[in-house]
């Protein structure tokens, strides 16, 4: 009589089977020693789609773009040691975004963990070094756990505060045997549950709402995250409410919505409307330093906020109410709450929202002419549901972030932690889930070589995507500060390789333009192409803006030496 053959099952297999059981279609990262087990398990027991970085900070922003564009959790496969400290910069970005992300790495052999024994990849302290970097770290003990191990970690990485969970797994514990068992924890604590938590408007909540006059809507990324998108909008419209929105809430309403005025916080006309509100509702945001003029953004004495991290509430301003809870469920609420009731806000109100709108982007078009015509011919060659992901450089600080409306949730992805360079490995995680929609980076050439070698791997993965590439030969906005704090530069201007012939080595089909009627052109035949593009912009045939850093100029002062002062 014919048996069959055992399968051995090992502790790799149980990490592959948990990202199976959590619906994960596509892991980014890079294949090392200390990982092996764990790509071979998903090699031979899932169908699972590994995308080889190039590097392990790119992957980790990889893995963000991705999850950021689709909602999903996003997953990261690194190795240990180095490997492990190059996933750390691009780790903080996701901690700053709050992203759903799990990140797999190695650790030595458990019996040399702490030893100091300078095992090969060893790390003198790799778990306090991804704690620093991520929401949580955690470290593999026993193999036999490794299923409750990486679920509670997935739970972990989508549970308020939403950030990334480093799961540490050491290389002897990977092959390790262990038994397939189905492990069910029903008070697991999931999304799901936390939605069923949530709070709701009080019946005197619901009076100060109707009966504000000039009430603001503040929203941001937590609008996103929940779905909430048409509960903003519908609450808006019912208020007659100005929309703001964070860099990160971009999408919330359609920008092109008379009521929504924007990513604009820190113009004198927003600052106006702000001060004179008699309500404010925020909803998923922060009120980041670079938003609120390092929060000395006047708010209103009435100020709801909402926000699924408890510890959001009055973190950087006072509330009012606070609201913990799913921003889709209590917005649902509210609106109902609202359906009857009379609002108190004037059509005139609302004719004064939409002049401000209007104002600011009128002024900031005049400031960066003529970069506007090419924020025109963006928005206008791009499809409704394109993404927009903007590396940290001059154009997408200055207009890129501002002057391109987005009319849909997740289809606009900007840095949250300000780190240069990780723009490319962001905009291939957004596009490699539908290789059928039309993704378009603006970098900058500064920052644009910290990741370049991410190229291949979107040529690799035969992604249509679009990378417009500013090249001004240098770190501008650094030259910019220096010069007019120092009147001298350091460091700032960079000898750049040939952008165009560098990116069609990698397999991209790629030209320079040096005015925004070639521009035009070569945007247009990109998004048709769809086969890797790069544009490369030549800033100095442009020409300049017109007056760009005319916000910067207290900045500026801070770099001026001071004199000390001391007390006895």
């Amino acid at each position: 009589m014919k048996t069959s053959e055992k399968v051995e099952f090992t502790a790799a297999d149980s990490v592959v089977q948990e990202l199976v059981k959590a619906n994960v279609e596509i892991v980014f990262g890079i294949v090392s020693i200390h990982n092996m087990p764990i790509y071979d398990a998903i090699a031979k027991n899932s169908d699972i789609h590994m995308v080889a970085a190039r590097g392990e900070s790119g992957a980790v922003n990889m893995a963000d773009g991705y999850a950021r564009a689709t909602g999903k959790l996003g997953v990261v496969i690194t190795s240990t040691g180095a490997g492990a400290g190059n996933a750390a910069g691009a780790l903080t970005e996701s901690w700053n975004k709050g992203t759903p992300l799990l990140h797999i790495t190695g650790e030595v052999a458990s019996d040399y963990i702490g030893k100091g024994k300078r095992y090969i990849h060893e790390c003198k302290d790799q778990l306090a070094m991804m704690e620093g970097a991520s929401k949580q770290a955690l470290l593999l003990q026993e193999p036999e756990q490794t299923s409750t191990f990486i679920r509670k970690a997935i739970g972990n990485s989508k549970t308020p505060p939403v950030g990334p969970i480093t799961v540490l797994v050491p290389t002897d514990l990977q092959t390790v045997i262990t038994t397939n068992s189905e492990v069910i924890n029903p008070t697991e604590d999931t999304l799901e549950e936390f939605k069923e938590r949530t709070a709701f408007f009080s019946e005197e909540m619901i009076q100060k709402i109707s009966a504000a006059k000039r009430p603001i809507i503040w929203a941001g990324g937590g609008v996103i995250d929940s779905g909430a998108s048409e509960e903003v909008k519908q609450l808006a419209e019912r208020m007659q409410s100005a929309v703001i929105t964070s860099e990160s809430g971009k999408g919330s309403i359609p920008e092109n919505h008379p009521l929504c005025i924007g990513s604009f916080t820190s113009e004198p006309q927003v600052e106006k409307i702000i001060k004179e509100s008699d309500l404010l509702i925020s909803i998923g945001t922060r009120f980041r330093g670079e938003e609120t003029n390092d929060w000395t953004l006047p708010f209103p004495a009435e100020h709801i906020q909402i926000d699924a991290d408890p510890e959001a509430i009055n973190l950087n301003y006072q509330t009012s109410y606070g609201l913990v809870g799913d921003a889709k469920s209590i917005l649902q609420n509210l609106v109902h709450q609202l359906s009857e009731k009379e609002m108190a806000s004037a059509k005139s109100y609302a004719k004064e929202i939409e002049s401000v709108r209007n104002q600011v982007r009128s002024a900031l078009r005049e400031a960066v002419a003529p970069y506007d015509q090419f924020a025109d011919e963006m928005r206008r060659l791009m499809p409704n549901d394109a993404i927009l992901v903007r590396d940290v450089t001059i154009p997408a600080y200055l207009w890129g972030n501002r002057l391109i409306d987005i009319y849909q949730p997740r289809t606009s992805i900007s840095a949250s932690g300000g780190g240069i360079g990780q723009g490319l490995p962001t905009a291939i995680g957004a596009q490699i889930d539908d290789k059928d929609r039309t993704v378009v980076l603006m970098a900058g050439d500064g920052g644009f070589m910290v990741n370049v070698g991410e190229l291949a791997t979107a040529a690799e993965e035969e992604l249509p995507l679009v990378v417009i590439l500013f090249d001004d030969g240098g770190y501008g906005i650094l030259r910019y500060l220096q010069n007019a704090a120092y009147g001298r530069l350091a460091a700032v201007n960079l000898n750049n390789p040939d952008y165009v012939m560098m990116s069609q080595s990698m397999g991209f089909e790629a030209e320079k333009v040096q005015s925004a009627g070639e521009f035009t052109s070569a945007l247009e035949t990109a998004i048709k192409r769809r086969r890797p593009s790069m544009i490369v912009v030549d800033m100095d045939a442009v020409g300049p803006m017109n007056h760009p850093y005319e916000e910067s100029a207290e900045y500026i002062e801070s770099f001026h030496p001071k004199k000390l002062s001391h007390d006895g």
